[in-house]
């Protein structure tokens, strides 16, 4: 069982909920697919893409659950990271826990599988 992640922002976490599916944040839907990280990826994303914003919101998704729609594809420093090619919908969803800011970075603590 192998969990990977994706990070939302609160009003697109709340869009998710209510609508029960979605295409993504503005970059999916500019890129074509859902950006996703591996366990070892997530906090760099965090790091990267996220950095200092508080509201944030952890998925966590069994990457055998999303069948062919999932590739895995070179990415940021010729690393392979997990895309997803569908709308992901609230069945998906494995885990799903606040993202807290801790002292200007993201604690990951107790929340990755």
């Amino acid at each position: 069982m192998a969990i990977i992640y994706k990070i939302f922002r609160a009003a697109e976490y709340a869009e998710f909920v209510s609508a029960g599916e979605t295409r993504g944040a503005p970059i999916d839907l500019s890129d074509g697919y859902i950006h996703l990280s591996s366990r070892e990826q997530v906090q760099e994303t965090a790091a990267k893409h996220f950095a200092g914003e508080t509201g944030l919101m952890l998925l966590g998704l069994e990457a055998d659950d999303l069948g062919d729609a999932l590739k895995w594809e070179v990415s940021r420093g010729g690393a392979l990271f997990p895309h997803l090619y569908r709308v992901l919908r609230s069945e998906d969803v494995a885990i799903a826990h606040d993202l807290p800011l801790k002292e200007g970075a993201h604690d990951f603590e107790g929340l990755l599988t």
